[in-house]
């Protein structure tokens, strides 16, 4: 699989330093298989759980933080739609939450 838009995961380490090595495990991970369909994604990943508009969402740095991404399997491709931390997710629609349009203007030093 493909996480398309790698800067949004570039991003999100960048705000959130303590979930770096969690995120690139997570990458590393997702980026070596191709998943056809959520059963396999789960046979990898035991915690992630799906909701509407084929969005998974995958516990990173235990259960410290969640990731929301949109899931084409087709395409064989992923795309970042949200990251933050488990009490930021509690506040969040998961199936309507939009893409940090922030990301688009972020400088990276």
């Amino acid at each position: 699989m493909k996480v398309l838009v790698k800067r949004t995961l570039l991003y999100y380490i960048h705000k959130y330093p303590l979930a770096e090595k969690g995120l690139l495990l997570w990458a590393e991970a997702f980026t070596k298989h191709d998943f056809h369909n959520f059963n396999e994604v789960k046979g990898i990943f035991g915690n992630a759980s799906i909701v509407g508009n084929n969005r998974v969402i995958f516990n990173i740095k235990g259960n410290d933080f969640r990731l929301i991404v949109s899931v084409n399997f087709l395409q064989k491709a992923g795309y970042i739609i949200w990251f933050g931390t488990h009490n930021e997710y509690d506040k969040i629609d998961a199936q309507s939450v939009d893409f940090d349009k922030n990301i688009q203007q972020f400088k990276f030093d």
